[in-house]
């Protein structure tokens, strides 16, 4: 793979986007020794250990590895205004959460100059995990990229070089995770009205094993707390549910309660 190498003789990378997930990883990525630049135009401070790049195509010339982390709606923006300035051979890891056909699109302009790209599915929250969250990675520059994070120390596993695999594989994980947690909202939700709250929480914890009261505890917070991001993703899931022709009930179900939480005042965050 082509690229600048840094003082440690490792892969320069460029992070694209420095929100909570980009923050996260570039501040990790240099933790291990590694040299980072990172942008970001609606962001002043950068992590510790990172360089402030003044634009992306700053940020990206000569990078070995771009990783994009700004939002499937800025995704397509930013990796075209990247794409010119990085050099062939090199990996492009789109890190954001879209459907398979997004990441497939982006992935033909990648190749188009040369370019590497992986589309990466995060599957646990960034910010309990960091940048141990583990990965499934797809496309082009899969292999390439696994192998790369492995020798980081950050689990990663290659799903085959079609782009969108791995979103496709995140998207069917999020009906099941997103459609428990709205189950477990809504028997909670019930069973506080009806004096039992406690009661019903640890017989769900119960059914879901040893790890079950802190999974519980997660899902019901994160769900209200992350209402609007968590729709955002049900919605791109029911767009890849329908284009495979199967039915989507649980998942509309779980749309509602979402927007019926973001509408209620519990958000922290927004789809980008």
């Amino acid at each position: 793979m082509h690229g600048r190498e840094t003082e440690q003789g490792g892969t320069w990378i460029a992070v694209l986007g420095l929100g909570e997930a980009g923050s996260i990883y570039a501040q990790d990525l240099a933790g291990r020794g590694l040299r980072v630049t990172a942008t970001d135009p609606a962001v002043e401070a950068v992590p510790p250990g990172v360089v402030r790049a003044g634009s992306i195509r700053e940020a990206v010339a000569g990078a070995g590895l771009v990783i994009s982390l700004v939002g499937g709606r800025a995704a397509e923006s930013v990796l075209q205004e990247a794409l010119p300035a990085m050099e062939p051979g090199a990996v492009f890891a789109d890190l954001n959460t879209s459907g398979p056909d997004q990441k497939r699109r982006l992935a033909e302009q990648a190749g188009r100059r040369n370019i590497l790209f992986a589309d990466v599915a995060i599957m646990a929250p960034v910010p309990r995990s960091r940048i141990d969250s583990p990965l499934l990675i797809s496309g082009t520059g899969a292999d390439v990229l696994a192998s790369l994070f492995g020798g980081w120390g950050i689990p990663a596993t290659a799903a085959g070089s079609e782009a969108g695999a791995a979103a496709g594989l995140k998207l069917l994980r999020s009906v099941f995770m997103k459609g428990l947690a709205a189950t477990i909202l809504e028997a909670v939700t019930a069973a506080e009205a009806a004096g039992s709250k406690d009661w019903m929480i640890g017989q769900i914890a119960g059914e879901l094993g040893p790890s079950g009261p802190a999974l519980v505890a997660r899902m019901l917070e994160g769900t209200r707390v992350h209402a609007v991001r968590r729709e955002a993703e049900m919605s791109e899931a029911r767009v890849y549910l329908e284009s495979l022709g199967t039915p989507h009930p649980v998942t509309d179900a779980a749309i509602s309660w979402l927007q019926s939480l973001a509408h209620q005042g519990w958000v922290a965050d927004s789809p980008s």
